[in-house]
């Protein structure tokens, strides 16, 4: 089964209606599901989601998606931080975050290649982008 990493980006526009990329994100998850995709995030992205949630929608949305989400976290370990501080020092992330760099490195161990986002520093790693038209 094809693994896809769905960015926090990508799960705020699901979840806001207000948000510009909200049709994009409702097209691309159905694309997901129609090529049977396993959606998958990692403790860090889950991390990051309860943050966004919390300082956009409030405490009590953001506990309602922790506790309602079924897709699979991913842990990043040490040996992903190791690569994603690589990633960072190197450059080769361009402007992405520490969250970003160990999605990449999750990404990297685990073999997949396409995210669900609308962050572009995944594509300028190398990553393919979910369709989402």
């Amino acid at each position: 089964m094809e693994k896809i990493l769905v960015d926090s980006g990508a799960v705020f526009a699901l979840l806001c209606r207000d948000d510009k990329n909200h049709p994009a994100a409702v097209a691309g998850l159905r694309k997901m599901q129609r090529r049977r995709a396993l959606p998958v995030l990692t403790n860090y992205i889950l991390a990051e989601i309860h943050t966004l949630l919390v300082a956009r929608l409030g405490p009590d949305a953001a506990r309602l998606w922790v506790r309602s989400n079924i897709w699979p976290v991913e842990q990043a370990g040490s040996m992903d931080e190791k690569r994603a501080m690589e990633i960072l020092l190197s450059g080769r992330g361009g402007d992405c975050t520490l969250v970003d760099a160990i999605s990449f490195a999750v990404m990297e161990r685990l073999g997949m290649d396409t995210a669900f986002t609308f962050d572009v520093n995944f594509a300028n790693f190398g990553f393919k982008i979910a369709e989402t038209a």
